[in-house]
């Protein structure tokens, strides 16, 4: 036994080393020297390690960035320095204006700038004990903010544990929490297809996303760090903030490599005019340059005033904006039944391209806008991505002009629309015989990320749905190629190529074939998990709100969802008997079952409460399944064991040592497992 644990702990240190430096070369260098394939099969192969051997995970293990702690609320965190915002100016001769300035300031002592781009992101500063992440705090007031550590982790840019020059230092970094513009508009695009509303910019889903108590939810989101600021108490650094941010790039973290020194004003003008015209070409957004004394002794000396310092200042671009007449506002209707407002422009030039149509989002935006039918409106690109009505110009307004209200009923069959508490969509709940719905739901299931059905284009839906040969994706499978060659610009050998996809589809796996049916919330990552716990469509059938809330990343939202679709929803029953009879898989085969690691908890229920410190709450859930064990929801007379972290709500307390409930601590849990 002790060859076996030898063995592990070196194998778990190659793997932690290995994936590391893969993560490192992914996302700061841009330089992946292995196959997302082979990525993966490593890192499962570390969780496995650190299920069947919990006390062998380094601090810094790669499984960290998976996330699955749960935070009710954040605690607070006192900057050692304040995290001030920078004074920003839109003018040149405001730049002369702080030359000037720091001359004077400096009294004529030669200096250096150091120039950045403003990347359009959130702050951050991070703490380094010993070479290991253990801070990561908000801005906040800029004297104190909310430590969010459990999510920083997720961040791929974000080293865990330093390398290089500063490996084993205790150090402070602050950086600038980030979305790539593609990114972007990927979550944007999973978020519609899930039924969720889409974010209107990068930095207002990177600022929500930092503050959400799921940090697994977090693990999914695209985040990145930009660092620009290094110090420390302890280490003697260099004077100059150039050669600091190259200590940071050596030491892991992503440094942006356009970062120059210069010493006069006039090559910083040169440089901001041509980053102007350049900064479409980034894969990120930036809305400007910031302008630094590059001495660090020389800040000391140049000091702060109460909101920013001497020795900076940001300069940022003008947002391209446009006036153009608003025509009108057409109403869409997404697959979950979600209504979104667009409003049809007169067609204007806009940042490289012609905008023609504007997102509304929903109707609350519609009425703070004040919007009336023919108003001259002024329209940017949020975050230079999606064109947006900022405001109304008024000298515009035509006096008659119909003012926009929110439809009442659907636009596609009429239906009286409703509004959830706490949402601001509307949605059309006639979810059967609504055509775009339907329409919406078919291209969703034939996506190559569900059964990835060749030949199933849009256009060839609408025809399908229009002669009302398929009002459900079941029906897909009754086609034949009779009915198919009928269609117009449908031939016989596009009809066979769809035939034959559909049977092809038929060896889908079954959480391929859950994330198909559209479920609102159950996105790809959901489906996974949900089949997982529940490997067959009749075990998923069975499961009550609890049991449905007890599988790892489904929260309270997506269970509300699952099970009102499946036991309250009067129409699942018929289709999920038509279901069955496609002959689909709806059940996981038996290499996809994962392997019980031991009957170690065979038949004992447990429940996590609190902040975990040795693993998140979804890895300890997990170890419970690999060792037989289920997973609980609340304390009550059938829980065997409650496992107390942190912070432990003080009802489950009292509620579980009135029943005399088991309570262990997470030490006392990792130990029954070894």
């Amino acid at each position: 036994m002790g060859n076996e644990v030898q063995e592990a702990e070196v194998r778990i240190q190659e793997l932690t080393r290995e994936l590391n430096d893969h993560n490192y070369r992914y996302y700061v260098l841009a330089q992946p020297s292995i196959s997302d394939q082979e990525f993966d099969k490593l890192l499962a192969e570390l969780q496995t390690l650190e299920t069947q051997w919990p006390e062998l995970q380094l601090p810094d293990s790669p499984t960290q960035r998976v996330g699955g702690t749960i935070t009710k609320s954040f605690p607070i965190f006192l900057h050692q320095k304040p995290l001030l915002s920078l004074g920003n100016t839109y003018s040149l001769e405001d730049l002369e204006e702080f030359d000037v300035r720091l001359r004077k300031g400096l009294e004529g002592h030669p200096f250096h700038y150091i120039i950045e781009h403003k990347f359009d992101g959130v702050a951050l500063s991070l703490h380094y004990v010993n070479g290991i992440l253990k801070h990561g705090v908000t801005r906040g007031d800029g004297k104190q903010g909310d430590e969010i550590t459990q999510n920083v982790k997720t961040i791929r840019t974000v080293p865990i544990r330093l390398k290089g020059a500063l490996a084993g230092a205790t150090i402070e970094v602050r950086g600038e929490v980030f979305m790539h513009t593609a990114d972007f508009i990927k979550l944007n695009q999973e978020r519609e297809e899930n039924g969720d509303p889409i974010f209107m910019n990068p930095r207002n889903s990177t600022a929500g996303t930092l503050k959400l108590q799921d940090s697994a939810e977090v693990a999914r989101r695209p985040l990145r760090l930009v660092a620009y600021y290094l110090d420390s108490q302890d280490l003697t650094l260099p004077n100059s903030d150039y050669e600091r941010l190259a200590l940071l790039q050596d030491s892991g973290f992503f440094v942006s490599p356009f970062n120059q020194v210069y010493s006069t004003l006039p090559e910083i003008k040169t440089h901001i005019d041509s980053w102007e015209h350049k900064r479409s070409e980034l894969p990120y957004e930036i809305d400007g340059m910031v302008l630094k004394v590059d001495e660090i002794q020389l800040r000391e000396e140049l000091g702060f005033t109460a909101k920013s310092p001497r020795w900076a200042i940001a300069y940022k671009y003008q947002a391209e904006q446009a006036i153009t007449q608003l025509n009108g506002v057409t109403f869409q209707v997404g697959r979950t039944g979600a209504i979104t407002p667009v409003a049809e422009l007169e067609p204007v030039w806009l940042a490289g391209t012609t905008v023609k149509r504007a997102s509304l989002y929903n109707a609350d935006e519609i009425n703070n806008l004040d919007l009336h039918i023919g108003d001259q409106v002024v329209i940017e690109k949020g975050g230079e991505i999606i064109p947006k009505i900022t405001r109304v110009h008024l000298p515009g307004r035509h006096a008659a002009g119909m003012k926009v209200s929110f439809i009442q009923t659907c636009p596609a069959c009429n239906t009286t629309l409703i509004r959830n508490e706490g949402e601001s969509n509307y949605y059309c709940t006639n979810h059967q015989n609504c055509p775009p719905q339907i329409k919406g739901r078919i291209e969703h299931f034939a996506h190559r990320k569900a059964l990835n059905i060749d030949g199933l284009g849009t256009e060839l839906i609408d025809q399908l749905v229009e002669k009302g040969w398929v009002k459900e994706v079941t029906d897909l499978y009754s086609l034949t190629k009779e009915n198919l060659i009928t269609l117009n610009r449908f031939g016989a050998k596009s009809a066979d190529n769809l035939i034959e996809s559909l049977e092809k589809s038929k060896r889908v796996p079954w959480p391929k074939v859950l994330f198909g049916l559209g479920i609102r919330y159950v996105g790809q990552t959901v489906a996974e998990k949900v089949a997982r716990a529940f490997p067959t469509l009749t075990d998923l059938r069975s499961a009550d709100r609890e049991s449905l809330v007890a599988v790892p990343e489904v929260g309270e939202k997506i269970a509300d969802s699952l099970y009102s679709w499946l036991h309250q929803d009067p129409n699942t029953p018929a289709f999920l008997a038509k279901l069955t009879q496609t002959g689909l898989q709806l059940s996981l085969s038996p290499e996809d079952i994962p392997e019980k690691i031991s009957d170690k908890l065979e038949g004992k229920s447990y429940l996590f409460s609190g902040v975990f410190t040795q693993f998140s709450r979804e890895k300890l859930q997990q170890m419970v399944l690999d060792h037989g064990g289920k997973i609980a929801t609340s304390v009550n007379k059938k829980l065997d064991c409650l496992v107390a972290g942190e912070n432990m709500g003080p009802s489950k307390l009292s509620k579980a040592q009135e029943l005399g409930i088991h309570l262990i601590s997470e030490d006392e849990f990792l130990s029954l497992l070894k």
